[in-house]
């Protein structure tokens, strides 16, 4: 760059640079916002909810995935197997219910005959053509065969209930496995970004091992701490303005809306700093932020109420 003349001495253009450097720091400082933060989102550590061989896992780090999109699958042959047993199970129990109306058929049959004579005797009875022994005698014979068959209808109902009780545990059991064969497909509980990942295809996993982490990264928040002076100047929803500072003196500005306020004071963290002492009390505030795709986790920003 070609030298240039001033009129002035080195005094004083340094002492302009000074002043000129100060008022640029002034304009755009801490100063001009009320406190200031780190953003954040949403994230959900996703983990296995069965065990076996990953055989697919279709994940890696900085993909956008769907809610409910499935992006892997644990092995499921053994839980396969088990359900088919089970139901081949529920098959032989509900062939070997008793058929309740065919077994007591037979003792129906012979009530009915019973009835049927004890009818002709009493006529006959009417007609002097029998004798009170014989009517005593059919009575008796109904009596044991109505004793009959309740006692077989009560072991038959008795009998079916068991079986019926017994298909429905192994119906339950079905379902379960049902739900754990569901669970080998692995989905995103949420729409978002993975910002980890932590197995690989071909691996065994374990109920609860974490298999990566998902972020919102579209609905992004500053998280800041305010004194409790400042907290009576805030409201939830209000609309407040952000600046997010990208380094070097880079910053975007962003129109926020305060999402949340905590109802307890805290000591202030040490990397968030405001504009009172660290050593005071201080309010977590959240507030939500559109994200333009420039917005990234761990950054830094300002806010002004």
């Amino acid at each position: 760059m070609k030298e240039r003349n001033v009129t002035c001495g080195k005094k004083t253009w340094a002492s302009l640079l000074g002043a000129a450097v100060l008022l640029a720091s002034c304009s755009d400082g801490l100063g001009d916002y009320d406190a200031t933060g780190t953003f954040d989102a949403d994230e959900v550590l996703v983990s296995s909810e069965v065990s076996g061989a990953i055989l697919r896992f279709d994940v890696s780090e900085g993909d956008q995935l769907k809610q409910g999109q499935v992006v892997g699958l644990i092995d499921s042959v053994q839980l396969f197997l088990q359900k088919q047993q089970l139901e081949a199970n529920i098959k032989a129990l509900e062939a070997s219910r008793p058929d309740v109306a065919s077994q007591l058929a037979p003792l129906e049959e012979q009530l009915s005959k019973q009835l049927q004579e004890k009818t002709r005797v009493e006529n006959l009875l009417k007609a002097e053509a029998a004798t009170t022994k014989q009517l005593d005698d059919i009575n008796s014979a109904i009596l044991v065969l109505e004793k009959q068959l309740e006692a077989q209808r009560t072991a038959l109902d008795q009998s079916r209930a068991g079986t019926d009780a017994q298909v429905a545990a192994m119906q339950a059991q079905v379902a379960q496995l049902d739900d754990r064969l569901g669970k080998c497909h692995l989905a995103a509980p949420m729409s978002g970004t993975v910002l980890a990942k932590y197995a690989h295809t071909g691996e065994l996993t374990s109920a609860g091992r974490p298999l990566f982490k998902l972020a919102d990264m579209e609905h992004v928040y500053l998280k800041v701490y305010v004194t409790s002076t400042q907290l009576g100047d805030i409201r939830l929803g209000q609309e407040v303005q952000v600046r997010a500072d990208f380094g070097d003196e880079q910053y975007r500005h962003y129109d926020g809306r305060i999402i949340w306020i905590s109802d307890k004071s805290e000591f202030t963290p040490k990397n968030i700093y405001t504009s009172d002492d660290r050593a005071n009390m201080v309010y977590a505030v959240k507030v939500a932020v559109p994200n333009d795709g420039y917005l990234k986790l761990g950054m830094y920003g300002d806010v002004k109420f």
